[in-house]
């Protein structure tokens, strides 16, 4: 498998955390994550924006409120035991070296990754056997509303799939990325691209325990050829306004998109899943803001699989220090989940004033797509 560090002229590894986790004191590792990311932070903001940066809606799904606000409601009730979360799309473009180069960031394949085993036990799959028709199109719009697929996304902003120069997801969960890049024998939707993934990611993928297996999608990643698949050992910067950082945690091959926007810079992980998780102290949800001010907690995890908990912890931190405070509202980071809470009537207590999101962002557009 290839290490992409230093291969590719649009990529270009940076130390600006390197070491800054290696003390075995848990204060000692976040004091020096939090002091990197605002020098961090700086850096990022003296140098050029992302040439576009836009946000796309595939689709909507339930996830259990228990892994959404780890350990909030263990204890206490809970007025819906799921919520709605809305998976994005990002299409990037940033200035290399090597010219204008697009990126997708979580682009996912929303009927492929149906077969995560945990989607399945939802009925996703049969959801999506059922034959066209008003009962299969009624149903979806309940459950699990779709809005574009990726491919016709592009279609709708100007870009044909052979212009995709990266694909990229903060981690695998759920992700079956054979269409998109060739696997099993497969015509590769994207011909061009090349995936950007952690190896501690990718390794991972390969070998799952029962307990993460229940959110990676079976064979989502096999016999993709090893040509299209760039190994990160780094963190690295992606031409210019463009970053991915690792933030290990939620899986230990983590990482975290960083874009420099007209809105600052904007930080994307699905470390949490609401601006709520990360500025928990302010949050509107009673539980949540209670459980922040009793454990004295800086943020509170995104939690269906917490491969460490400890530095999920420090790698939001370091994320609500990149993002910075956000233009529209300085008391919450500016932080884009790429799976974010979104009220959705059918779950009762959702639409309740008790269990609404602080602030939901939508979608987001800056820059203007460049043609090549």
């Amino acid at each position: 498998m290839p290490d992409g560090n230093g291969k590719d002229g649009a990529i270009r590894a940076i130390d600006a955390f390197r070491g800054a986790r290696e003390s075995s004191v848990p204060t000692t590792r976040l004091e020096e994550v939090r002091k990197r990311s605002r020098k961090f932070r700086e850096q990022m903001l003296s140098g050029k924006k992302a040439l576009f940066y836009k946000t796309c809606e595939l689709v909507r799904v339930p996830y259990p409120t228990r892994y959404a606000f780890a350990n909030v409601y263990t204890q206490r009730p809970v007025s819906s035991p799921v919520i709605h979360i809305t998976n994005r799309l990002f299409v990037i473009q940033f200035q290399a070296i090597t010219g204008i180069k697009t990126l997708l960031f979580s682009p996912s394949d929303v009927l492929a990754n149906a077969d995560t085993r945990y989607f399945k036990r939802l009925g996703a799959q049969k959801l999506a056997k059922l034959p066209p028709g008003m009962l299969k199109t009624a149903a979806q719009k309940l459950v699990a509303p779709q809005g574009p697929t990726v491919v016709e996304w592009l279609a709708k902003i100007g870009l044909r799939p052979e212009e995709v120069d990266y694909l990229s997801y903060d981690h695998l969960h759920t992700q079956d990325v054979r269409n998109w890049l060739g696997g099993d024998g497969r015509a590769p939707v994207f011909p061009n691209a090349k995936l950007l993934i952690m190896r501690a990611e990718w390794e991972s993928a390969q070998g799952l325990l029962p307990p993460q297996s229940d959110w990676y999608c079976p064979n989502g990643t096999r016999g993709i050829d090893p040509k299209r698949v760039i190994l990160l050992d780094d963190d690295v910067m992606l031409g210019e306004g463009v970053a991915l950082v690792r933030t290990p945690g939620h899986t230990m091959g983590n990482h975290s998109l960083v874009a420099h926007t007209d809105d600052g810079l904007l930080v994307t992980s699905e470390n949490g899943v609401s601006l709520d998780n990360y500025a928990p102290q302010v949050s509107r949800i009673h539980a949540v803001r209670s459980y922040a001010k009793k454990l004295a907690l800086e943020v509170i995890l995104n939690g269906n699989t917490q491969e460490s908990s400890v530095e999920q912890y420090i790698s939001m931190v370091m994320e609500k220090e990149i993002a910075g405070p956000s233009i529209r509202s300085p008391e919450l980071p500016n932080i884009v989940p790429s799976s974010e809470f979104t009220p959705w009537w059918l779950f009762r207590g959702i639409s309740a004033s008790a269990f609404t999101p602080t602030r939901v962002i939508g979608d987001l557009e800056f820059g203007s797509l460049q043609r090549r």
